[in-house]
């Protein structure tokens, strides 16, 4: 399983608020099938198989496109372990164990 961290930022719009294009990205992925998602306070984590979470990757980038933003900049990070099951719930919780 795949998980990919995500920052879709619309650049020239009219307002320096991106809460509006946000929740549009979080009803896009609410939609998606085959991943998981979590909004965070910076970006958006996305699990699942990578050719499903690549998918909802390219949904979020076009995004704003369609609500009127004329340049898009995207950035993403990926962690895609095949040795084993993993999920950012996982990963939190080696690091959990390893405070104690």
């Amino acid at each position: 399983m795949a998980i990919a961290e995500v920052t879709i930022i619309p650049i020239g719009t009219a307002t320096t608020s991106l809460s509006a294009y946000v929740a549009d990205m979080q009803r896009i992925l609410a939609r998606q099938q085959g991943v998981s998602y979590q909004l965070t306070s910076m970006s958006t984590i996305i699990e699942g198989p990578l050719e499903d979470v690549w998918k909802a990757i390219a949904a979020l980038h076009e995004a704003p496109f369609l609500s009127g933003a004329l340049r898009v900049s995207t950035s993403v990070k990926v962690d895609d372990r095949r040795d084993k099951a993993s999920s950012s719930e996982q990963k939190l919780q080696s690091v959990r164990l390893k405070l104690q």
